[in-house]
Formats: C-alpha cells, structure tokens, sequence
C-alpha cells in the first residue's frame, strides 16, 4: 500500500519522518514542470514546503530532489517555498491540504512522490488527473 493511512501518516511525522505528496503538473511560459508538497518535523514543530522542479525526468530518471527548480531564480540552498510552520501534525497536514490542494487520503512516505512522479511520466503524463484517475488538487487562489 502506497498511501499513509491517517494514523501512519500523524505517527510518522510524530517520529520525525517527512512525508510528501506528489501534486501533478505545473506550467507557465511554455514550460512544463511538476510540483509536490513536503511536511518536515524540525524540533517540536512541523514546516510545510510546496516544490516545484523542472519536468526533466524520463522512464529511467525519477528523482524529483535532482531536478532544477521550476523558478530559474529560485536558490539551490533553499529549495522548496515555505508555506507554513505550525506546532502539530494535524495543523501541518491542513496547512498543505488549504494551500496546496493535497489530499488527506494521498500522503506518501519521505521519497515515495518520485514513485508517483514515476507513474505520472510512464502514464504519458496526463494533465487533468493522476495515473489512477484521481484529478490533480485543486491549489488555493495564487498559488
């Protein structure tokens, strides 16, 4: 089972384990890219980093944490924008939920969004829904 059941996902963050969620396609200029969102514990608090790369990969080359930033100007150290830092799981997970879209039920464990990512350029990479026919999140106005 690739997605984190609600109690595995509050439990992993409880133990200091990112978790992510690949969030489909993204694109502006003519140029293709795809984003995803990361929830880190650091210390007693949980900070929610939205990621946006260029679409560089192919049937061989998955790995997300490896593609340029979307954002030509975006600087390599501080990859990923921040958008929130709160004092719980639960705030975490409706803090990415609210500004990014993602959805409870598709919380994947630290790396497993390059599995999605993988799925998305072997399906062709479709741009109205995932591979499984689950539509791509709706994000917040602005983002």
């Amino acid at each position: 089972m690739r997605y984190l059941t609600e109690s595995f996902l509050v439990g992993t963050l409880k133990r200091g384990r990112p978790v992510e969620q690949f969030l489909g396609p993204v694109a502006a200029s003519g140029r293709s890219g795809v984003s995803y969102v990361e929830i880190r514990p650091v210390g007693e608090s949980y900070e929610v980093y939205v990621h946006a790369v260029e679409d560089v990969g192919h049937e061989s080359f998955f790995d997300l944490v490896e593609f340029p930033p979307f954002d030509a100007d975006a600087d390599e150290e501080d990859f990923g924008r921040p958008v929130a830092a709160v004092q719980d799981p639960s705030s975490a997970l409706a803090a990415a939920e609210e500004v990014t879209g993602a959805v409870r039920e598709r919380w994947v464990s630290e790396t497993t969004a390059q599995d999605e990512y993988a799925d998305f350029v072997r399906a062709g990479r479709p741009l109205s829904a995932s591979p499984d026919g689950h539509p791509w999140p709706c994000r917040a106005a602005g983002r």
